[in-house]
């Protein structure tokens, strides 16, 4: 006797073609099996159940359920004005890099030389820190916001704008207490900028590559800035005030705004609406709640928080490790912390092309095992060369973190959740940025700052943690399974232990 033919919602369509791209792919088999749209999960379909297997058309373009159009996924260079965008979103990145890691070079040599200015120590200083975290927050919570009423146009505009008021600002060395108030506008934008555009590139083909690209680019510019900046500061018979160096900084802001504001423009408030879907509209104000409530998103923004917070924390602490702890000479200890930055730019470009091909969660694993290895021998072996090596290195297996914690967010969260919850995580873990080297001037004040080792290491271990906790197994792929399965946070765990609970109880 025949089986009955099965039902309408048990067919299963294979992916829309061999020719599609593997993310393409992947999207297109969630769409058919429904997890992008409002219908209950019914688990994998199973042809011997009578479940039909048959090619079809790519359902990334139309919905099964109500016929209307979705978005696909974009390329870099297709349409044609994503080359400019992606870009200009290149040199947003590069800026912040310039800005992140210059203070952290300029701090040894501030409180010598404007002393008769301020007459500071660390934990004033380390307000300059503390200061962009506000900004970072309200980025995080307006980015959503703005996209929906100026779209991208909007970021590109007001990141660039925010960033040249700060500059101007701090470059005519007002009174201390309004140097952190200053920098409340360089992170405002920065945060805009750090949320838009990863949240943008997080949904292109070969996102991956494209993402550790775009943070390799953060990372140039943060290699050449203590560079620069230690330079203007220690070489010559007549060396440069520290705020000399936000004159560079105002030329490289209003000349990445002469490339964004034209590369977005037509970037408006329809045009992203238009992308999201017709579940999307002008007066929706409930979508940043709602993904607030989806405990991915607070994964992924803890595990950024932690991981910026550590680079940055590193960048801007070690000329003054060096130079106090190592009693390295000026010069050297401003060239440490460029093979910091020049390893993490490094390892961002060429890890980005291995990192999707092992899978994410194994590949960021294994890099944040290695990063807590070197970061004990950094702490732990008193030479400054040793030391040079491991924080080179270091930066090396630090640099596709970032990238790929935007790639997992991408997989493990549906399509119109993207923009908000990528841009809360990023603009969130930007704030690491802020508080982080906060904190260790305030430790470093009272204790030394040898301090930073130990604090490093407790939040790469902290991380790895949320990292771990994170669905889809070490395997490849399994990321994409999770979201399929539906699986919840913490499930590879909950296995491990009803797996040891059964060998216990087998004994």
């Amino acid at each position: 006797m025949s089986e009955s033919p099965a039902p309408e919602s048990a067919q299963y369509t294979r992916p829309c073609s061999d020719n599609c791209t593997h993310d393409h792919q992947i999207q297109c088999h969630l769409r058919r099996r429904g997890s992008m749209t409002a219908r209950p999960h019914t688990g994998f379909p199973d042809p011997e159940k009578g479940a039909v297997m048959e090619p079809g058309p790519c359902l990334l373009q139309t919905s099964p359920d109500n016929g209307s159009t979705l978005p696909d996924l974009e390329k870099w260079d297709e349409p044609k004005v994503n080359r400019f965008r992606y870009l200009a979103t290149v040199a947003g990145l590069v800026i912040m890099g310039l800005h992140d890691a210059a203070t952290g070079a300029l701090i040894p040599y501030d409180a010598a030389q404007v002393e008769s200015y301020y007459d500071i120590d660390y934990t004033v200083v380390s307000l300059l820190f503390l200061a962009p975290f506000v900004s970072y927050l309200a980025a995080a919570l307006s980015s959503n916001l703005i996209h929906h009423h100026y779209g991208q146009r909007g970021i590109a505009i007001l990141a660039p704008l925010c960033r040249l008021v700060g500059y101007i600002i701090v470059a005519l060395h007002p009174p201390f207490p309004v140097l952190p108030v200053a920098m409340l506008f360089p992170g405002f934008g920065n945060g805009l900028e750090d949320s838009a555009w990863n949240a943008w590139i997080g949904n292109l083909q070969n996102a991956n590559e494209l993402l550790g690209v775009l943070h390799g680019a953060y990372g140039a510019g943060a290699t050449i800035a203590p560079l620069i900046a230690t330079a203007m500061v220690t070489k010559g018979n007549h060396p440069l005030e520290w705020y000399t160096y936000y004159y560079i900084m105002i030329g490289v802001s209003a000349l990445e705004a002469s490339l964004t504001v034209p590369a977005f423009w037509s970037a408006n408030a329809a045009a992203f609406r238009d992308k999201q879907g017709p579940s999307v509209d002008q007066g929706s104000r409930t979508t940043t709640r709602t993904v607030l409530r989806e405990p991915i998103t607070w994964l992924v923004a803890f595990f950024l928080l932690g991981y910026v917070g550590a680079e940055v924390s590193l960048g801007g602490w070690i000329v003054t490790f060096m130079l106090r702890v190592r009693h390295a000479e000026a010069f050297s200890a401003g060239l440490t912390v460029t093979f910091f930055w020049l390893g993490l730019t490094c390892g961002r470009v060429l890890l980005g092309f291995i990192t999707g091909r092992i899978g994410e969660k194994l590949a960021i694993t294994a890099y944040l095992c290695m990063s807590v290895a070197l970061e004990v021998l950094y702490w732990l072996v008193p030479s400054f060369v040793a030391s040079a090596v491991f924080v080179a290195f270091l930066g090396f297996f630090l640099g596709p973190l970032f990238p790929a914690a935007i790639v997992a967010a991408t997989k493990l969260l549906p399509m119109e959740y993207h923009v908000s919850a990528i841009g809360f995580a990023a603009a969130l873990g930007g704030g690491g940025a802020a508080v982080f080297p906060f904190v260790v001037g305030i430790i470093a004040q009272k204790v030394g700052v040898s301090v930073l080792q130990p604090i490093i290491v407790a939040i790469l271990s902290f991380i790895l943690i949320m990292w771990l906790i994170l669905p889809g197994g070490l395997r490849r792929g399994g990321l994409e399974q999770a979201r399929a399965n539906h699986e919840r946070v913490g499930h590879e765990i909950r296995r491990v232990y009803k797996w040891t609970k059964s060998k216990k109880d087998y004994i």
